[in-house]
């Protein structure tokens, strides 16, 4: 009674390698359900990759990886005054600090990254902060910039990376290093030859371990098939069945994140027609899968269990068995597999 993600490992690994030639001083980021993978997992693989450093969501996540990963621990959330105390080990870990009250309050020699207020507008210390940052008790490793993943002003990320580094400096805060977070490779490049003394440090996790698609494959496996007949009744909520067909149970529920979809941003009328027939369908108690068989993505015979599915199969394909593995596509990011299998 598994959900599987199946990763061909070699390929999976020569993706990893790949991008780390392509951004210099790549940071490996470790975060959440761990892409999918489980942060464990990705906390050895950064290990493998030989990275002196691995950036982490929360606290929690620093403290629960650091057997994991022998080098140093960079916390993403930013600290804040007041936060739960958390048991870590505080010569290996590097907190993000995103207002100057908090700097203040932070133990003397702690080590520290400071956010920068971007056009992403979520947190960080503004521009007029600078000069009077409390950091001369604190062990400052360098400035971090998280941009915002579309520009439909035209503006250039790399002159709002470069205006802040020349700001840094002006205040006379080391800008030996910046921390970035959505910036292309070759925006990396061009920053580095405006400022050749600053090293430029990409933060990447989404990329990392997703960025091959074909190295990873989900799969389900089918647990009972029962044949139904058009207008016989099944489920907690007895609707009829719209035609001969099989109803299969397998494995994948709410527990592991399937069915649960995150909102997105929508552009363009064709997304938001599909969006509109999906959300009409769904007032009918209509909603695809993300299950397949036989290169058919089934429907969803009602909403997702607890640690299960339901699917109606039509009368025209032939069932699996039980023991058979159905193919799906799932957002690894809000997916919790059962296991994840290498070969």
């Amino acid at each position: 009674m598994t959900l599987t993600m199946y990763v061909d490992g070699g390929r999976w690994r020569a993706h990893q390698r790949g991008l780390l030639a392509e951004f210099p001083g790549l940071v490996p980021v470790a975060k959440g359900n761990g892409y999918g993978f489980g942060n464990r997992r990705l906390a050895e693989e950064a290990a493998r990759l030989g990275s002196p450093l691995l950036a982490v969501g929360t606290a929690d996540e620093a403290a629960a990886m650091a057997d994991a990963f022998p080098g140093d621990l960079l916390v993403l959330t930013p600290y804040r005054v007041g936060e739960p105390e958390v048991d870590l080990p505080a010569e290996r870990v590097v907190r993000t600090v995103a207002h100057a009250e908090a700097l203040a309050a932070l133990p003397a020699c702690t080590r520290v990254v400071v956010e920068c207020m971007t056009g992403m507008r979520r947190h960080g210390i503004s521009l007029r902060d600078l000069a009077e940052l409390p950091v001369a008790h604190l062990e400052l490793e360098g400035f971090a910039l998280h941009l915002p993943l579309d520009r439909p002003d035209g503006s250039d990320p790399v002159d709002e990376v470069a205006g802040w580094v020349r700001a840094i400096g002006a205040a006379g805060l080391p800008d030996r290093t910046v921390y970035l977070s959505h910036l292309a490779a070759k925006d990396v490049l061009r920053l580095a030859e405006r400022h050749p003394d600053t090293e430029f440090r990409s933060r990447i996790g989404t990329r990392l371990w997703l960025g091959d698609v074909q190295a990873m494959s989900s799969r389900a496996t089918v647990l009972d098939v029962t044949p139904i007949g058009r207008g016989e009744r099944y489920g907690y909520r007895q609707h009829k069945a719209p035609s001969d067909g099989h109803l299969l149970v397998v494995s994948g529920g709410t527990a592991h994140g399937v069915g649960l979809e995150a909102p997105k941003y929508v552009n363009g009328i064709l997304p938001r027609a599909k969006g509109l027939a999906r959300a009409g369908l769904a007032t009918m108690n209509r909603t695809l899968s993300p299950y397949s068989w036989q290169g058919k993505q089934l429907w969803f015979a009602e909403p997702p269990h607890m640690q299960v599915s339901i699917l109606f199969l039509p009368g025209e394909l032939k069932p699996p068995a039980v023991g058979d593995e159905l193919s799906l596509a799932v957002r690894h990011t809000t997916t919790h597999f059962d296991r994840v299998v290498e070969r």
